[in-house]
């Protein structure tokens, strides 16, 4: 049996777009969590808490996310988009082998 040849859709994405990639998602939350810091002195009353408890929690949540690496190889048993589907393994070169009716040509 022939082994699948390689594909360079079945690459990961590399490092140092990995790493941009984290360091952006990084950058955005931490943007996100300096505006809630903003609203915190803008908004009245108890509506402080709102953009407090994000203001908090945003900094857990960007760490674990950035800190994701991207795919390591290809997936096992994983099948290209534009794949085309397994030929027929003997036979004739329209894949009939004469066994499944009458031909065109017989048929009433």
């Amino acid at each position: 049996m022939r082994a699948r040849s390689a594909s360079i859709t079945d690459l990961p994405i590399s490092p140092d777009e990995d790493r941009q990639r984290r360091f952006r998602t990084y950058l955005i939350l931490m943007l996100v969590r300096v505006a809630c810091l903003g609203i915190f002195f803008v908004v009245p009353d108890w509506w402080k808490l709102i953009p407090a408890f994000f203001a908090v929690f945003i900094p857990y949540f960007a760490v674990v996310i950035a800190n994701q690496v991207g795919s390591t190889g290809p997936e096992v048993g994983r099948v290209a988009p534009n794949a085309l589907p397994p030929g027929p393994s003997g036979g004739s070169p329209t894949g009939s082998t004469g066994t499944s009716g009458p031909s065109p040509d017989e048929r009433p």
